[in-house]
């Protein structure tokens, strides 16, 4: 029989500071707090340079900024070329082009994976890891940072693994909570590097990517002594990289739906089958509820290896006590409630419940700690909304807003309109209430004059289907009175032969660059979403460098999402860059709009963005 478990959030704990990273951070350039906070209340967190801060840990980012600030300057220009070193040397190692689908493994691949634990020395030291492994197709990677999250809060070190990164390979390797800095980093890949590279002589080839990554992972984790490491799937599960984990402390699968079907099946009982390949015999399991064809499959595997499986269900809303999880969109309750089980499970394994918790506790009631980890977690370019500083710098301005969102399968895609819809319904009825916590001084009120637009900035790797992506998005958007007014399709920055930095370039040069995918994409969006079926070439030089459509292209509106009678209510963009300036600048001319911007459809047109507003 399935066991539902409620996991409930009972108690008034106060939300603890953000604390800002160092070279580790997200944005790694700060301005001085101290000149760009608005005053309020002591509680309150403050946004700026899309880091967050409260006023309570405010004199001790004053102080770390001003401090980090020489020793970075003198470190930079030594540190840069072995850091960029780095990265060419794991650009080696992709073996396949953007669009190519990714292969899902086999069982010798899985034993390569060991062989090279074994040439670093690490087959028998993970063993000693305490692993919470967790797979699925949407949601495993806000589950594995809920989980970090609420056990670092109960006082373990703790790393977390997870794919893909944004904007810089080291977001993959988290600990406690932080990036890994760019010297540890370089310590450990060095490390690995010249290892691997001195067997590949006597005849063991390099691991391709994400195997190296996954190696680096373990060997960071062992070196850095972690408590609990949180490892997230790459893909599927049996076959992935990350299951030469033989004995996680416990295992979970987020939910599941079809994706990477070239890869993983045509069948959600397929796709479920990889999943359930991380079960190990005897170890605990949680899942979420799932469509009966996946859990069938997952019920099965568990029964044939013995494996204590629950199916949890989403934290209880009502059981919040008012306190907002720190990843936002209502399907987190989902994820969370799955984190919450995987958590407790471990510290009850582990041995640690009752030496945190000697008073005992109830399965109704949530500790402080874990209120604390919900609330905190966070997980860039999922459901992430951000303010564009630069034109907000500017007291005549506009605003700018980005919500980011890494959807790319039809279900997140479904997630994704939900959360959007309901952000941009929020920031409607709640116009005095700063978003992400920050407004600009002097801004309170302005709004309820600001005509709002909803803007869709979208693309997609050619291995999706935007025939069903983009209708979910728009239909679950509209059922929640939410219209797009224009609709940018844009060739991501990022490409697949190489691995980037933050610090990374950004190609600026966009002549000769091919846009057909892109004008695919606006030919589905007009016909299927429009009904119009015109030429779609207006925006097309004959030299073939595309142009910027004219300011007056945001102008106006039209019935569901388009533009007036006979226009197009879209456009090819010739480059990102150039698309974030020309909306910078449409909100200068505009003082009276605010520009909502989704950006969705892949997590590389996402990352894209993020190193755009970050310069």
């Amino acid at each position: 029989m399935l066991i539902y478990v409620n996991g409930l959030l009972k108690c008034g704990a106060p939300l603890v500071p953000f604390f800002s990273h160092k070279r580790e951070s997200f944005f790694n350039k700060t301005t001085p707090v101290s000149q760009s906070l608005p005053s309020g209340p002591r509680d309150r967190v403050y946004f700026n340079s899309s880091l967050r801060y409260s006023s309570k840990s405010i004199q001790v980012v004053e102080t770390s900024v001003t401090d980090m600030g020489a020793k970075e300057e003198k470190a930079d220009s030594a540190a840069l070329s072995s850091y960029d070193d780095a990265m060419d040397a794991l650009s080696t190692l992709i073996s396949r082009r953007r669009g190519d689908p990714p292969t899902v493994g086999s069982r010798d691949k899985l034993e390569q994976v060991v062989s090279y634990l074994k040439i670093l020395g690490l087959e028998d030291k993970i063993k000693e890891l305490k692993v919470i492994h967790v797979a699925g197709t949407k949601g495993k990677g806000s589950t594995c940072v809920f989980c970090e999250a609420i056990l670092r809060n109960c006082g373990f070190r703790t790393g977390l693994f997870t794919s893909p990164h944004l904007m810089d390979v080291r977001e993959r390797f988290r600990i406690d909570g932080l990036d890994i800095s760019e010297e540890k980093f370089l310590q450990y890949f060095w490390e690995c590097w010249k290892l691997l590279k001195e067997k590949a002589v006597d005849g063991v080839t390099m691991p391709p990517l994400f195997q190296f990554l996954t190696v680096l992972a373990f060997k960071i984790f062992v070196g850095e002594k972690v408590e609990v490491a949180v490892i997230e799937v790459g893909l599927g599960g049996k076959l992935d990289s990350t299951n030469v984990i033989q004995k996680p402390v416990v295992c979970g699968i987020a939910s599941l739906g079809m994706d990477h079907m070239d890869i993983l099946g045509h069948t959600l009982a397929d796709i479920a089958f990889h999943k359930a390949g991380i079960f190990k015999p005897q170890i605990p399991a949680f899942t979420v509820p799932q469509l009966s064809e996946a859990m069938e499959v997952l019920e099965e595997t568990a029964n044939n290896l013995k494996v204590p499986l629950e199916v949890i269900a989403p934290l209880d809303l009502k059981k919040l006590n008012g306190i907002a999880l720190g990843l936002s969109g209502d399907h987190q309750l989902v994820n969370a409630g799955l984190a919450v089980s995987l958590s407790r499970c471990w510290l009850q394994r582990t041995g640690n419940w009752d030496k945190i918790f000697p008073n005992g506790s109830n399965e109704t009631d949530m500790p402080v700690a874990f209120c604390r980890g919900l609330a905190t977690a966070r997980l860039h370019g999922r459901a992430q909304v951000v303010h564009d500083l630069v034109s907000d710098q500017h007291d005549s301005s506009g605003d700018l807003i980005f919500y980011l969102d890494g959807a790319h399968s039809p279900e997140s895609m479904e997630a994704c309109g939900r959360w959007f819809s309901s952000a941009v319904r929020g920031n409607k009825s709640l116009s005095t209430t700063p978003v992400n916590g920050y407004k600009r001084n002097g801004e309170l009120g302005r709004d309820f004059n600001r005509v709002s637009k909803q803007i869709l900035l979208f693309n997609c790797m050619e291995v999706r289907d935007p025939q069903v992506l983009l209708p979910k998005l728009v239909t679950t958007c509209a059922s929640s009175g939410t219209h797009f007014s224009r609709a940018l399709f844009v060739p991501s920055m990022s490409t697949y032969n190489k691995v980037i930095s933050g610090a990374s370039a950004i190609p600026l040069d966009t002549r000769r660059k091919d846009l057909t995918w892109q004008f695919r994409l606006q030919k589905l969006w007009e016909r299927s979403i429009q009904g119009t079926d015109a030429a779609l070439d207006h925006t097309l030089n004959p030299d073939g460098i595309t142009s910027l459509p004219p300011h007056d292209f945001l102008c106006g509106d039209a019935p569901h999402c388009g533009g007036p009678a006979g226009t197009h209510s879209s456009a090819v963009m010739p480059s990102l860059p150039l698309t974030i300036n020309w909306l910078r600048d449409w909100v200068r001319r505009n003082p009276s709009l605010k520009l909502e911007v989704l950006v969705t459809g892949s997590l590389h047109l996402v990352g894209d963005v993020l190193r755009l507003l970050k310069r």
